[in-house]
């Protein structure tokens, strides 16, 4: 807490605390008790409770600065008295029950910069919309206004009319929820330098938007639904701002048609057009915008061949996207670009067979991307050397020739290295190991991976799947400690996999994938809780499945043990995955029952809005926070509608359970008619009995369900027929009886996925059934006695037998009745059964 001695210091004008850790404690009330403060920043500094009202007390505060602390505000009713306060920050500050701070703000007259981004800001209520300006004391000096990443809609450019705007220079309103046409009212601020609007849903501007913007610099509108032609948007900058203009972002829109002249903008630095429908050809003319430093046109349509004119005067470039357009670069062999570049994103971009020589001369950049380029040529000797300092390098989908095994040079920082579907050929080079994101999948790459062990302690990802590498695993592992993604699928690996395995700690996706692995699952393995992801089908492992497989590892989505030598019973245990969408043990010996607890699993029994990719977010090392590009998405090789497919783009859609071809008996478990989200479930090539569950048809997701080859009785749920979703099924090789559910989705099948079961009859199959009324459009007899039947059924005799013993019990009359009743009864049945016997002897004598 803030010292009490402090607050002795009576005459302190200026007071910075800014960004100590105070734990939590409260400002204390004695702070405004130090009436001589002109400056006071209390920012970053975890304080809690309330803002002291105190200081309101302070008139002479000019500079404050209360951003970035766990205040519980309450109101703002203290601001009206800092009369004399130029520069207000309390940005990231939860303000959301604060309606009326554009009041409390209205009262600072000589506010200048006021800073309120991340407050979760309400929008401004009606009644400060109308308030007309001669009631409020508004400041007629405010020149920067950031209220970024609120909850502000479009009414916030009423509560702005209200405003003296002629004094703004920077107003960010990016990040909220501003739809609609940019208003007249941003036009008429008339000293705006600096306008984000960026991450909103507006859809444009009208001629008056932008109509005395003079002096405006920075233009950025990107992430809204800008839509129409770029050239008519464009032609919404007034003239005069040609000579003002240095960036224009309109990337993440819906513009289309082609780029336009923009060499009058002879100021423009930043020119950002990527992520919208632009189509055509790239003028030349832009190699005549001599004060361009980033052009950014990636992720449109744009075609055609891009040559040294398109950069004739563009000396000051640093930065370069042409990525993902259908362009072909064309540059003489000898050809020495006037620029000297930091970024070259060029994927997709056509230049080969040769490898382009021009990148030889750019000798600092740092970030390479000429993936999917169409080269097929060896990779030069110089390139390496060149490109050391770089921390991004993607040369991945070309065909890239080489042996890099004596490859020596010294990365300045720790490179991401993307390397992937080229031709490369030897042993892993060990100076590639210096990354810290290495993915050589689908090359050539042979050898061994002893190497590890002297080197790759930065290694965070490595991908060397599809390749040729051999032998053992080294049993090292303990040295890759930052290591986040392992990859080792499609090789030749042999062995056991060793126990220091179990020292990546921070580990999420591990995939052994067909290779030739023996043995047990180490036990270590449990420790790497982080898991969340384990493919280690396609192998001969064996063993039982370890009950810490459903303990360890919380996280978990995706299991994949298929093809091996699992044997046992699966544990309960695995009912605790309650993140689990991919569950695959197909193709072992496991034997018993499937657990009835399979209901526990919730990503799969509770409906919810999935995720279309399954994205990590990691940390490099010696990074103290995640950057964006520090991800990767998951991927998940499995049989799929009888074919072996790989999923990634939609894999957070893909929810499946695949127990066949395994020794499970008993029946199928009800519970798993619980797991609605199941959009698979294979059982089949078992030894499983009973009958199909009556609700089954709960399963509306299921596109596929296989329970062929078990010995599956009884008749098929009308339920099942209800799967408007069942895209493939097959129920044949079982003991399944009557006639096949009538309804169009089951009678769409071909009759060989019901076949060898000889009591089935109906529509698909030839062979109808005898008495087509008895079963047509009524629900099966089996379905209808449940343990709700049996219930009803016994409820039914108690009350009834009971309701009569008690009647006879208490009603004397009733009881008198009922035994005159059963006495006559007996006599005439006495009477008729002589006289029965008397007629027979008759008869027979």
């Amino acid at each position: 807490m803030i010292s009490p001695k402090l607050i002795e210091l009576q005459h302190l004008q200026h007071l910075d605390l800014g960004e100590i850790d105070f734990n939590g404690s409260q400002v204390p009330d004695s702070v405004g008790s130090l009436t001589n403060l002109r400056y006071l920043d209390l920012s970053s500094c975890n304080f809690g409770g309330q803002i002291p009202s105190q200081i309101g007390n302070l008139t002479q505060l000019q500079y404050l600065h209360l951003g970035g602390n766990q205040f519980n505000v309450e109101n703002l009713n203290w601001l009206t008295g800092l009369s004399s306060l130029t520069d207000l920050d309390i940005s990231d500050v939860n303000l959301s029950n604060i309606f009326d701070w554009p009041e409390a703000v209205n009262k600072l007259p000589k506010l200048r910069h006021l800073d309120l981004r991340d407050c979760s800001l309400p929008p401004p209520p009606p009644r400060i919309h109308s308030t007309p300006f001669s009631n409020i004391n508004s400041s007629t000096s405010l020149t920067d206004l950031n209220l970024r990443d609120n909850h502000l809609t479009s009414t916030i450019f009423l509560w702005l009319s209200n405003y003296t705007t002629a004094s703004l220079v920077d107003l960010n309103l990016s990040k909220n929820n501003l739809t609609g046409l940019i208003p007249d009212v941003i036009g008429n601020m008339s000293s705006l330098a600096s306008l984000d609007l960026s991450d909103n849903q507006i859809e444009g501007g009208n001629p008056n938007s932008f109509a005395r913007l003079c002096s405006l610099q920075f233009l950025d509108i990107p992430g809204n639904r800008l839509s129409g032609q770029l050239s008519k948007f464009v032609q919404l900058l007034p003239t005069c701002t040609q000579n003002s203009l240095e960036t224009l972002d309109l990337s993440h829109n819906d513009l289309a048609g082609s780029l336009t002249n923009l060499t009058t903008f002879s100021s423009l630095q930043i020119l950002s057009v990527n992520n919208n429908q632009l189509t055509g050809r790239i003028p030349e003319s832009i190699g005549q915008m001599s004060q361009l430093e980033h052009i950014d046109f990636g992720m449109n349509s744009l075609e055609g061949v891009v040559s040294e004119t398109h950069f004739s005067h563009l000396h000051n470039l640093s930065s370069l996207d042409l990525s993902s357009n259908s362009l072909v670069l064309n540059f003489p062999s000898d050809w020495v670009p006037p620029f000297q570049l930091d970024t070259i994103l060029l994927s997709s971009c056509k230049m080969g067979p040769h490898f382009p020589k021009w990148l030889q001369t750019q000798n600092d950049c740092l970030a390479l991307d000429i993936s999917d380029a169409e080269i097929s040529d060896i990779l030069p000797s110089w390139f390496w050397s060149m490109f050391c300092n770089s921390v991004f390098i993607n040369l991945s989908n070309n065909q890239i020739r080489g042996i890099f095994a004596n490859l020596t040079v010294n990365f300045a920082i720790f490179p991401e290295v993307y390397l992937s579907s080229n031709q490369i050929q030897g042993p892993i080079p060990s100076t590639l190991l210096q990354a810290s994101y290495l993915d050589l999948s689908n090359n050539n790459i042979s050898g061994s991976l002893s190497l590890l062990c002297a080197s790759a302690t930065s290694l965070t990802f490595l991908n060397l799947s599809s390749n040729s590498v051999s032998g053992e695993l080294p049993d090292c592992w303990n040295k890759l400690e930052n290591l986040v993604m392992l990859d080792l699928s499609n090789n030749a690996f042999s062995g056991k996999i060793p126990t220091t395995i179990g020292s990546l700690f921070k580990i999420e996706t591990l995939k052994l994938r067909n290779n030739s692995f023996a043995g047990e699952l180490p036990s270590s393995l449990k420790n790497c809780t982080s898991l969340e992801v384990i493919d280690l089908g396609n192998n001969k492992l064996s063993g039982p499945i370890p009950t810490w497989l459903g303990v360890s590892f919380k996280n978990l989505v995706i299991l994949m043990l298929s093809f091996n030598n699992f044997n046992g019973s699966m544990p309960p245990q695995l009912c605790h995955l309650v993140h689990v969408q991919i569950l695959d043990f197909s193709m072992n010996n496991i034997s018993g029952s499937i657990p009835k607890c399979l209901n526990n699993l919730t990503a799969l029994s509770q409906k919810g809005n999935s995720s279309l990719t399954s994205t990590h977010y990691y940390r490099k090392e010696n990074d103290k926070i995640v950057f964006p590009g520090n991800s990767y998405e998951d991927d998940a090789t499995f049989i799929w509608k009888g074919r072996m497919s790989t999923y990634k783009s939609i894999l957070g859609l893909v929810k499946r359970i695949d127990l066949s071809s395994n020794r499970l008996t008993g029946e199928i478990p009800s519970e798993i008619t619980y797991l609605v989200e199941l959009v698979s479930l294979n059982l089949s090539r078992n030894q499983l009995t009973g009958q199909i569950t009556p609700e089954i048809g709960n399963l509306q997701s299921l596109d596929s369900l296989d329970l062929s080859r078990n010995r599956i009785s009884g008749r098929i749920p009308t339920s099942l027929a209800r799967i408007d979703r069942l895209a493939v099924l097959d129920l044949s090789y079982n003991n399944l009886s009557g006639q096949i559910p009538i309804g169009t989705q089951l009678q769409s099948f071909d009759r060989s996925v019901y076949a060898e079961n000889p009591q089935l009859c109906g529509a698909p199959l030839l062979k109808m059934c005898a008495d087509p009324s008895e079963y047509s459009n009524t629900k099966d007899t089996y379905e209808l006695i449940t343990l709700g039947f049996y219930i009803s059924m016994a409820l039914g005799f108690v009350a009834g037998f009971w309701g009569v013993c008690f009647t006879l019990i208490f009603k004397r009359s009733w009881r008198y009745e009922y035994f005159k009743f059963l006495n006559g009864l007996n006599d005439w049945l006495y009477v008729r059964v002589a006289l029965i016997k008397r007629q027979l002897k008759d008869t027979l004598n």
